[in-house]
């Protein structure tokens, strides 16, 4: 069974005391917490199908990754799937050799997620931004969800953008500089605000 980060009670409190809608949103998802992966190469595999692309969407094709994989999501068998192979899961020629090179990145050690733990959060998104189909988003998604980070604040997160609007009751999307205040407001426990946000325009809790 998955336990809360070692952060969660403590940044709870903080938020709901220095923002309203946070204690509004942090008393409603009352029980729910951030679940971490500790699958990096999972993690980013399932990063890269999910961009620019429905969470519908995305877990359609991930569903036919998995089962090209056996169940089993590991470099040593992905890197042995064609290019053709991924794509008929759905997945664009781009997204395919992304995941392919991945595989044979982290099997030579070119990638190596155990340098991360030593990183902070922008020498790591620079680190993981150097694989080919990551960017910024995809590799704040892994900070959140692999790394347990706790101030990680996605701003290129559509996701995130729409549930400030709706709670915030801003235009979508968000001043820059409103943002801008809630980044200060909720440091350093933006990747909390961020689940909790997230969860309030999704029944489903998000996971990497």
């Amino acid at each position: 069974m998955s336990i809360p980060p070692r952060y969660w009670t403590k940044a709870k409190k903080i938020l709901s005391e220095r923002d309203k809608v946070m204690a509004r949103l942090i008393l409603h998802y009352k029980d729910g917490y951030l679940v971490t992966r500790n699958d990096v190469f999972f993690s980013l595999c399932k990063s890269i199908i999910g961009q620019q692309i429905s969470v519908a969407a995305a877990n359609s094709v991930f569903l036919k990754f998995k089962k090209k994989c056996k169940g089993k999501i590991s470099p040593k068998i992905v890197v042995k799937l064609s290019t053709a192979n991924l794509k008929s899961c759905g997945l664009s020629r781009q997204k395919a050799k992304g995941i392919k090179e991945l595989a044979k990145k982290t099997l030579s050690r070119e990638f190596n997620s155990n340098l991360i733990k030593n990183m902070n959060d922008e020498e790591a998104i620079e680190y993981l931004s150097k694989l080919r189909q990551i960017g910024r988003w995809s590799a704040e998604m892994i900070l959140l969800f692999s790394f347990n980070r706790s101030n990680i604040w996605p701003l290129q997160d559509i996701g995130l953008l729409r549930a400030i609007s709706n709670n915030y009751k801003k235009k979508y999307f968000p001043p820059k500089i409103f943002l801008k205040k809630l980044y200060k407001k909720f440091s350093p426990y933006c990747s909390v605000a961020t689940w909790y946000l997230w969860r309030s325009i999704d029944d489903e809790p998000i996971q990497y």
